[in-house]
Formats: structure tokens, sequence, C-alpha cells
């Protein structure tokens, strides 16, 4: 019998505005779940950029941790990513959300010219070294185009196909630092062989939930085939 792959998931809070965007946190936690997976959650422990008041869409004067947020959908079960050892695991998956452009990068306020969250950046530069597969859903994929120049990644459609697509100038801001995007559609992921790296748009584009969960499972299924 093969051994159990084990994966690292990588959070960046809780709630798609300010955090991890939960449906999608699911759909990966769930695939995994059924590939038998042996799954450990990690956030930075670091402030959020802001706090988000869901109902209605605007920010609030209220003050959250990304660790402790996210520890909402690690069901408590989450540690510090600072303390994540790269030798335990096969492969990490970074779900999307605001979150990941607000708290692991600047990307929300300076696109292409922003910055990744050191212990972010390390995380992957550690996985990209030791050749073990980097999965990344949604806006995720900025954090691979920014770190690693010449990588392959998708967010979606290049073009705003029938309204479906309302983020693909992200596309052109991935290509414009030197990074390139492969225009894919929602069932679907695409793999950089050369770097290892699976990423699908997930919630950049406008789908039903089904299609956004079947697509991470299409990314899950590619990363622990190479893990």
């Amino acid at each position: 019998m093969a051994a159990k792959k084990r994966v690292a998931v990588v959070l960046a809070g809780c709630g798609v505005f300010d955090g991890s965007e939960i449906h999608e946190t699911s759909a990966v936690l769930v695939h995994l779940s059924r590939k038998e997976a042996e799954v450990k959650i990690f956030a930075p422990n670091i402030d959020q950029m802001h706090v988000v008041d869901h109902l209605k869409g605007s920010p609030t004067e209220e003050k959250r941790n990304v660790l402790v947020e996210s520890a909402r959908l690690a069901r408590g079960d989450i540690k510090d990513l600072a303390d994540i050892k790269i030798d335990d695991f096969d492969a990490v998956v970074f779900p999307g959300g605001f979150g990941v452009a607000k708290n692991l990068s600047s990307w929300a306020v300076e696109g292409n010219a922003c910055t990744v969250n050191e212990q972010v950046k390390s995380t992957l530069e550690a996985f990209h070294k030791a050749k073990k597969p980097i999965g990344l859903c949604c806006i995720s994929p900025v954090l691979a185009a920014k770190i690693f120049p010449g990588c392959e990644v998708t967010i979606g459609k290049n073009e705003n196909v029938d309204g479906r697509f309302p983020d693909a100038a992200t596309a052109l801001a991935i290509e414009e630092i030197g990074a390139k995007h492969i225009s894919k559609d929602v069932h679907e992921c695409h793999v950089d062989e050369a770097n290892r790296i699976v990423t699908t748009c997930a919630f950049m584009c406008k789908a039903p939930l089904h299609e956004i969960f079947d697509g991470i499972g299409t990314l899950v299924d590619e990363l622990l085939k190479i893990a």
C-alpha cells in the first residue's frame, strides 16, 4: 500500500474579503480527505491588514489576527507558519480569498509591485527548492508569479469571457512581472511541470459552487500525482 501523502495547507484568515475563502478552504480539505492525505494546517501569526464586515462589505475599526481567525476554519487544529518543517510534508496548498492579497502579500494595495510576507515567501521557496509540489487556488497564484520568475500559473481566462472572468486583468499583471499566464476554465487546473506548481482559478470565475469545488478537486488530484 502506498504511503499517505502529507500535505500542508496554509490559510490567510477566515472570510473571503479579509481572509481565506471559506468554500475554497473546505473544498481543498474535503478533496485531500477523500484522497486520504495527512493534512496539517498553518497560518502566519500576524495582524490582518483590516477586518471587513462581510454583511456590509466595508472595513471596520476592529483588529484581528490571521492565525487566530484561521483557527476557525481549522477547528482549532492549526500551527504557526513559523513552525512548519518542510521535511514533514510532500506538498503544500494555499486556498484563495482576499487574505492572500491583503495578509500574505500586499497585492490588493500594490498589485504586481507587491511584497510577499517573509514567512510565506520562505515556505514557498523551501518547497520549491525541495521539488515538492505547490498548489495555489484563486488569487494565490500571484504569490508564485511574484516569487518564481518565468513560472506558469492560471487565474482563469485571459479575457472576461461571457462576463465570467471579471478579474481577467490580473492575468496581464501576472505576465507583466515575468510569469506566464495559462488560460484555463473553472473546472480545469494548470500544471507547471518544471516548477511543480499546480493552479486553478476557483472564485476568480463567476461559476456555480459545485464547478469551483470540482476544479479544486482537479488541482488536488494533480498535486498528489506529482507529490
